[in-house]
């Protein structure tokens, strides 16, 4: 059992309203979950149109109904001063979110990547979430396209009160059961395995515009993909960064997969329709001209330096840039694309 959930016996956050960044796929269903266990909350949003359909209509998860969750736009929120707050943005709206924060507040990022801004302000807490949820652009609609878990954990040394502050989040977060909620001791290593996962999927699926799950039917995306998720291996465990289990294996087990011959093409067939029909969310983020790319595999190559190899991720990142840069349309072709611009064996 979990020693942080023996020994709490602290709040649950009764009393407290629950400040939520951004009202995409991961903020609209926490917010969503909250206000039905009774929770305070107010909804953060950046975007007009979100903002004006959540003030009419709350939140809706597809197949589970509607809650009434109060929505702010960004513009007119003031932070509140020791307040809680969940960060769900993306990783490039964070500066404009971080400017307004004071040092009293209580943040816990729940983000995909490492933005190294966010990583200097030596917040207590993460989340870290293994499900999918992805959200409509202009409606606060959304559905949870894949299961998996909510883990929450300190991201450094923490004291005894702010130990009791993450205790209590897990706690109200996992009374919806939404998704199992698990409190660790330390999150970076589920960060840096989902870190692992995101940069190798969303730079392909996102450059060619296609569903998660054609990365393991399309012969080119599937070579380009367990090339990625290996490189990505290599990168970590040669920067000395622990990793722990997301989903039914551990980083280590998934790397003996990928190197022993005919088993990553006899594990696809398992793992394929957990990934049919979801969506990365940097494929809508490339023609609108700024993506995560440097939050994922632009950390990756700081990672590595220049003293270890990673072609793989450089020409990932050096592609889904161009095409962000020149606004071009998500095609398969760029997939193609990318393996030409690779070294001579990368890929054999």
């Amino acid at each position: 059992m979990n020693p942080f959930l023996i020994f709490y016996r602290g709040p649950i956050l009764i009393n407290k309203t629950i400040h939520i960044l951004g009202a995409g796929g991961i903020g609209a269903v926490l917010a969503w979950g909250l206000v039905r266990e009774g929770y305070s909350v107010v909804l953060v949003e950046a975007h007009p149109n979100k903002v004006a359909e959540g003030q009419k209509k709350g939140v809706t998860v597809a197949g589970l109904g509607t809650q009434p969750v109060p929505f702010m736009a960004f513009d007119d929120w003031t932070p509140p001063d020791g307040g809680f707050v969940l960060l769900c943005t993306k990783t490039y709206d964070n500066p404009a979110v971080l400017a307004r924060l004071s040092e009293n507040t209580f943040l816990v990022p729940v983000q995909n990547g490492f933005d190294p801004e966010l990583e200097r302000r030596n917040h207590a807490g993460e989340g870290i979430a293994s499900f999918v949820s992805e959200c409509e652009r202009d409606r606060p609609v959304t559905r949870i396209t894949r299961p998996g878990s909510l883990h929450i954990g300190g991201r450094r040394s923490i004291t005894a009160d702010e130990r009791a502050e993450l205790a209590s989040l897990a706690t109200a977060l996992g009374k919806s059961k939404l998704f199992p909620v698990e409190l660790v001791e330390d999150v970076r290593p589920y960060k840096a395995t989902k870190l692992m996962y995101n940069a190798a999927i969303s730079p392909l699926a996102a450059a060619a515009g296609v569903d998660n799950g054609e990365l393991l039917t399309d012969a080119l995306a599937k070579k380009l993909f367990f090339g990625v998720l290996l490189e990505n291996y290599a990168i970590l465990k040669h920067a000395n960064i622990d990793l722990a289990r997301i989903g039914p294996f551990h980083p280590d087990v998934v790397s003996v997969i990928l190197r022993t011959p005919g088993l990553p093409a006899f594990m696809a067939l398992f793992f394929r329709p957990s990934l049919r029909g979801t969506y990365c969310s940097m494929a809508p983020d490339i023609p609108i001209g700024r993506t995560e790319i440097e939050a994922y595999n632009g950390h990756l190559i700081r990672l590595a330096g220049n003293d270890f190899p990673c072609p793989l991720n450089r020409a990932a990142f050096n592609l889904v840039e161009k095409m962000t840069r020149e606004g071009l349309q998500p095609e398969r072709k760029y997939l193609q694309v990318l393996a030409d611009n690779l070294p001579e064996g990368v890929l054999s």
